[in-house]
């Protein structure tokens, strides 16, 4: 078991998630943006913010794995979400990295400085040879930052837990 570390980038920091952040947090998910890039229904709720958040910090627990709640390390702001999964999906390809941002703070970097923390740690603490990034094909905000961080778009198919519609799988090998 391990608990979710807390770490600070140049403008960062990067937590777990807190009871307090249910309401950023569910602001950020119901943006139209947010929720047309990750395909989030009308019907997100609080209860569903909730999940999400102890399903973030429950993969800590269980895989040593897991999203970051994220802040700007000079005002507390919650603005987003980023970090490492490999939830319980029987095609998941593997440790994947992904990052969610508040509309209100794209195209500052804060998604490249997040993921790249999130790779580092990943190669850090794990042994996976390839780490991975689902991205849907007209997220382009999300492959641009995959590109920054060295992913390569690997294959296109659709997922059996999401039928509706191929994702890209993006790759990133283990340095040598």
């Amino acid at each position: 078991m391990a608990a979710c570390p807390t770490f600070e980038t140049e403008r960062l920091r990067l937590r777990p998630f807190r009871e307090g952040d249910i309401e950023p947090f569910l602001t950020m998910m119901t943006t139209p943006e947010v929720r047309h890039s990750l395909r989030i229904t009308d019907e997100i709720d609080r209860d569903q913010a909730w999940a999400g958040m102890a399903t973030a910090l429950g993969q800590w627990e269980l895989r040593n794995s897991g999203h970051w709640a994220l802040e700007l390390t000079d005002t507390g702001e919650f603005i987003g979400r980023a970090g490492t999964q490999r939830p319980e999906r029987q095609d998941w390809p593997g440790l994947e990295i992904g990052w969610t941002i508040h509309p209100d703070h794209w195209s500052r970097g804060y998604a490249t400085e997040a993921g790249r923390a999130a790779v580092d740690w990943a190669f850090a603490n794990h042994h996976d040879p390839i780490l991975y990034s689902l991205i849907l094909p007209d997220n382009d905000p999300s492959q641009a930052v995959a590109r920054k961080l060295g992913f390569t778009l690997s294959e296109t198919r659709v997922m059996d837990w999401y039928p509706d519609e191929a994702h890209g799988i993006w790759v990133l090998p283990r340095p040598k």
